[in-house]
């Protein structure tokens, strides 16, 4: 007996050792600086609000999370590009990219706060926004050698991002939704969740996700953000997504090293729908769009979330219900069907399924070849 305790106290300091090797890292990145303000108010610039919010993150998660590796892409007013942003996420080996702007608009009555994935939201004014915080890449010299011809005004150079599936989309999405709901519970306006190709996500190998704070166009908002009673507000809502975002993580990560399973395997969702009645086989890639996800089960099929669409259906993973739409092996049938709603769901992904277990587009093309 005495000999089973000491071997269990080994194994825990074992383990215990093992999991310290391996901090939690979090890359928070304030977007802008130094030479390049970002969006300018008449009274502040976004490179400040920027930074400050982000520095008060940090200190909020290493005060609460000791165990948690904080690396910021800048901690003072200097100008960092955009591709050694994502250079240093990556070195870092981080495991949760957060990247904090300040938006702007023509229009002086927008306001409110939303959250960003990489994704093809093909939306005016997400492509808007997307083009303004890319095309920080032009103070640069040399840019279209270093970002291999990306034009960020051009529409037609976001068409090298069309078949870029990140296997990171589900979580980035997840912490978006944390990042939302908590700036619901401080009163700020919500904007939603939101898709779009920013450059400094698209090149981040982590779940990552660019937040736009508020409007410093908007002179209530503006005010509000160079505040420090506003600059906490952000900070902690952040924070607290991000404490949500960490517990599940930990529960996930110790179930695995410890052998015990905390969900099944999600089951690919197979719909029989309407013009599309694909034969699809398991044994294949199967291919779906995914198009929302929540924390409670959507009940009704007619309900405004499916915005008219039917026949959709859902699967259960890390305690959300994913809604998709569309089952078949072929890769240009499920990308036709994208197509055909993307007037409806812009924001749409594509997710892919091979015997039951999720795997990304570039395992997928591997598998197909194979056979």
């Amino acid at each position: 007996m005495k000999r089973l305790f000491v071997y269990f106290i080994f194994s825990t300091i074992l383990f215990v050792s093992y999991a310290s090797t391996k901090p939690f890292t979090v890359v928070i990145d304030p977007g802008h600086g130094g030479k390049d303000p970002g969006a300018m108010g008449p009274n502040g610039r976004e490179k400040d609000i920027n930074l400050n919010v982000s520095l008060k993150l940090g200190d909020l998660i290493k005060q609460n999370h000791p165990d948690v590796k904080v690396v910021f892409t800048r901690d003072v007013d200097k100008y960092v590009p955009l591709q050694d942003r994502s250079n240093i996420a990556n070195k870092a080996n981080g495991d949760l990219f957060i990247c904090i702007h300040t938006n702007a608009s023509k229009a002086r009555s927008a306001y409110g706060s939303e959250t960003y994935t990489i994704g093809l939201d093909k939306t005016n004014a997400n492509f808007e926004v997307a083009k303004r915080e890319n095309s920080v890449i032009l103070l640069e010299e040399g840019y279209k050698e270093k970002y291999q011809g990306f034009d960020p005004t051009s529409p037609d150079s976001y068409i090298m991002f069309e078949f870029m599936q990140s296997k990171f989309s589900d979580k980035s999405i997840e912490f978006a939704a944390y990042t939302q709901d908590e700036f619901i519970s401080s009163k700020r306006y919500n904007r939603g969740v939101r898709q779009e190709n920013f450059w400094v996500l698209h090149q981040t190998k982590m779940p990552s996700v660019l937040i736009e704070l508020g409007f410093i166009s908007n002179p209530i908002e503006e005010r509000f953000l160079l505040s420090k009673e506003g600059q906490n507000t952000m900070a902690n809502s952040i924070y607290k997504a991000f404490a949500k975002y960490k517990h599940e993580y930990d529960k996930k990560n110790v179930a695995a090293n410890t052998n015990i399973a905390t969900t099944e395997t999600p089951q690919p969702p197979v719909s029989k729908m309407d013009n599309f009645n694909q034969q699809v086989s398991d044994s294949k890639v199967v291919y779906q769009l995914q198009l929302f996800i929540t924390r409670k089960q959507v009940v009704d099929s007619k309900a405004p979330d499916f915005r008219g669409l039917t026949n959709c259906t859902f699967y259960e993973e890390g305690g959300w219900f994913k809604y998709t739409y569309g089952s078949t092996n072929n890769l240009d049938e499920i990308l036709k069907l994208k197509n055909s709603i993307k007037s409806i769901f812009p924001e749409a992904f594509i997710i892919v399924f091979h015997n039951g277990k999720k795997i990304s587009l570039q395992e997928a093309e591997k598998i197909s070849k194979q056979k």
